[in-house]
């Protein structure tokens, strides 16, 4: 009898590109849909926070009951969710439908995101680092490639409906996929690492150092994502920001392969990331040469698309078997630091000017640093603990 093939990492991948789809997507698409509903700046503001509202809410409702229910079966909820929510906007054209569905499409998509990244470390405890580096690059292809889709069917005439037409589509697909495959475990580690200590109880203490970490990281990222095409239009006068930005993103996706396959020196690319990434910001924030911020740029790209998945690689060893609460707890974590960062860099640019605010924004990886430095400290109690 012929074993069957493994199936549910790449059913996992499809659900986290979609992800990246709809983050993207969504974002590119902004313009058109305030124009149909006559939306101000100022409201279109508030229709892209009022998702990320349903991001950061998303693990603190969602996290514990996901470990409660079951993978699988919440996976199949928040697909379900997402499939209605999609297709409402498609069919609906009052603005009230739509925050209710952009604000369910958040919630589901968050939730997802923290769920599917859980699954896959319980399913493969051998190979399951390696394939979150894969996993999370996927979501920066899907955030790379759905602007450009986006802008090409715009270019053909077709409305801005088509990204939900598209995302009902693929949510789908993924519900159907997700019906047919088991979440049992895949692979029997040898010896169970002294580090894991069987995984039976989550560590809080060390949660919470890499929820600082990625605060930081995901307010820095936006901050800087903010501050780049400004600073080249206003500054060096040129249009080349987008491509910088472009370049930014596309340098994370090689990164975060590479450290999901050294995912056993996951601690040392965070010193390696969280030093080198002020020291490159500070670099670029005072050019004023077009080619040393784009050469500059791939290096940060990279330091900075490699912290994500170390930081999660990281986080399976304190969380014992609340792996979807401790994935929803660095999902948060992340909404709360692209909303106060990015605000703060707006704050800063007002009051200091755009070069000095991108640098304090930099500045604030020292208390990266000295989360990463705890992380270790955290580890070796632990393990004498364990020992003793």
């Amino acid at each position: 009898m012929r074993k069957k093939r493994d199936v549910l990492f790449v059913i996992l991948f499809l659900i986290i590109f979609i992800n990246g789809f709809e983050s993207g997507g969504y974002q590119a698409s902004l313009l058109e849909i305030g124009k149909e509903y006559n939306l101000t700046h100022t409201s279109m503001g508030f229709f892209a926070s009022f998702e990320l509202l349903a991001d950061m809410l998303a693990p603190i409702l969602l996290g514990h009951w996901a470990d409660r229910t079951g993978k699988r079966l919440s996976i199949l909820v928040m697909l379900g969710i997402q499939v209605v929510s999609n297709l409402l906007i498609v069919f609906w054209t009052s603005n009230y439908v739509f925050l209710f569905s952009i604000f369910m499409i958040g919630l589901t998509t968050s939730a997802l995101q923290f769920i599917s990244l859980a699954a896959l470390a319980d399913a493969y405890p051998v190979t399951g680092t390696t394939k979150i580096g894969y996993i999370t690059s996927l979501y920066a292809l899907g955030a790379l490639v759905s602007p450009l889709i986006v802008r090409f069917y715009l270019s053909m005439g077709i409305g801005w409906r088509m990204l939900f037409i598209l995302l009902a589509a693929t949510s789908l697909i993924a519900l159907l996929c997700v019906r047919v495959v088991t979440f049992l475990v895949r692979e029997q580690p040898v010896v169970a690492s002294q580090e894991a200590g069987g995984r039976e109880k989550m560590l809080i203490v060390g949660v919470l150092l890499l929820c600082v970490i990625m605060c930081i990281y995901v307010g820095f990222e936006n901050g800087f994502s903010f501050f780049i095409d400004t600073y080249m239009n206003t500054k060096l006068h040129t249009e080349n920001g987008k491509i910088v930005l472009s370049v930014f993103w596309a340098a994370m996706i090689p990164a975060r392969i590479l450290a999901g396959k050294f995912s056993a020196k996951a601690r040392q690319i965070l010193y390696l990331c969280c030093i080198s990434i002020p020291i490159l910001t500070i670099a670029i924030a005072f050019s004023t040469s077009q080619l040393l911020i784009l050469i500059l740029t791939i290096p940060l790209g990279m330091a900075s698309g490699a912290i994500y998945p170390s930081v999660l690689n990281t986080s399976f060893g304190f969380a014992g078997k609340s792996t979807a609460t401790v994935t929803g707890m660095i999902t948060t974590a992340t909404g709360v630091g692209g909303v106060i960062f990015t605000a703060l860099t707006g704050i800063l640019s007002d009051q200091f000017g755009i070069r000095m605010a991108i640098a304090a924004l930099a500045a604030f990886f020292i208390l990266a640093i000295l989360s990463v430095a705890g992380l270790g400290r955290v580890g070796h109690m632990k393990v004498k603990k364990q020992s003793g």
